[in-house]
């Protein structure tokens, strides 16, 4: 006769209690499995290539992927070593559990081709010469923007939210006082006039290696900004930019923050988008937002209908990679990269994959 301990009586308790219920045991969760030849919307997580804690605390919640950022990496290098650069980077993920989907930011510096500067051709070379080793490295997406001399704005990131955590925000009237920039005052016409030179010089380099190039929103969506006018800032303008250079491979980071921002119906825009396969990735992201201001949300605090959103995405045919944007800080982190703290990302993670495990939307 079996030994009786008090191990033993706990498990044959539980095992009784499930069998009873007619609940199976699993080590997975059906629900979010795609079925075969039918992919699911897929988690990703942005991160920095020598953060190999925030790696192995990904995997660990069950994400998969991860779009990082190269930049602060390729910059160092030569062109000619951006392949095996980007080949070693892609190791590193590997060794714990991560595939990369594809890079956000500029994988390299693209200061003076947003501005307009000498020396624009030559960061122009080094973007066509990026944009074949991420192909060759088996890397199918840039999250790009063109946000020129600021890039993404805030002017105060230790705002209290939910239990003292620290957020965000933007508000237009603190920006004004802080006055111009050293680049002074930068018109429209000429942001107009960079990006359709940037586009016409690599959408066809990005059709040859088929690369999807997924432009970002401005952060914040308004124009000028301490003198620098911004021209991201409307589903109007997303449109004249997708035209200026027609291609499947001219599309959209819909951050979809930015666009509830910029006073859009972000479920109308999601639809849209997404039946013309025009969006390549997914900010799933929330703000409180009135003209000239805004500030960060938790993911499960703020106005919109996340639900509703993802649900949109799903049903609308959506299959790319999608991650949780900016969180606000928890206790117990340091404040040091607003947004991007790790416990803030986490419950994010697990919000998003209880919705989607809850309405039978596959994920992977």
């Amino acid at each position: 006769m079996k030994r009786m301990t008090r191990r033993n009586y706990v498990k044959g308790t539980l095992s009784a209690a499930i069998a009873g219920s007619g609940v199976g045991v699993t080590t997975g969760t059906p629900l979010r499995k795609p079925a075969p030849g039918k992919p699911g919307i897929q988690l990703a997580h942005h991160l920095l290539p020598e953060a190999t804690t925030r790696h192995l605390l990904t995997r660990q919640v069950g994400v998969r992927y991860a779009i990082p950022s190269v930049i602060q990496t390729l910059s160092k290098v030569r062109r000619e070593d951006y392949f095996e650069t980007l080949i070693r980077i892609k190791a590193d993920f590997a060794k714990s559990g991560l595939g990369i989907l594809g890079v956000e930011s500029h994988p390299v510096p693209a200061e003076k081709i947003k501005l307009g500067l000498p020396g624009r051709e030559e960061e122009i070379e080094n973007y066509k010469a990026v944009i074949a080793a991420l192909a060759r490295a088996g890397i199918p997406m840039i999250c790009y923007n063109f946000m020129p001399g600021l890039g993404p704005y805030r002017t105060r990131v230790d705002l209290p939210e939910r239990g003292g955590a620290l957020t965000s925000e933007f508000d237009n009237k603190v920006a004004l006082a802080q006055g111009l920039t050293q680049w002074g005052e930068v018109r429209e016409e000429r942001i107009w006039d960079n990006i359709s030179y940037f586009l016409r010089e690599v959408i066809p380099v990005a059709e040859k290696y088929n690369i999807q190039m997924a432009l970002h929103p401005d952060d914040p969506p308004l124009s000028p900004l301490r003198g620098i006018a911004r021209i991201v800032v409307s589903a109007r303008n997303y449109r004249r930019i997708m035209d200026m250079v027609p291609s499947p491979l001219n599309g959209i980071t819909f951050c979809q923050a930015n666009f509830l921002a910029m006073g859009e119906d972000i479920e109308a825009l999601a639809k849209e988008w997404c039946a013309q396969k025009k969006i390549f990735f997914v900010h799933f992201r929330d703000v409180v937002a009135k003209p000239g201001y805004f500030r960060e949300t938790f993911h499960d605090n703020g106005p919109t209908d996340m639900a509703r959103m993802l649900q949109i995405y799903h049903k609308a045919g959506f299959r790319g990679p999608m991650r949780p944007d900016h969180a606000p800080t928890l206790e117990g982190e340091p404040n040091d990269v607003p947004g991007y703290a790790m416990q803030g990302q986490m419950l994010a993670f697990g919000y998003m994959k209880g919705i989607m495990d809850a309405l039978r939307i596959p994920y992977e």
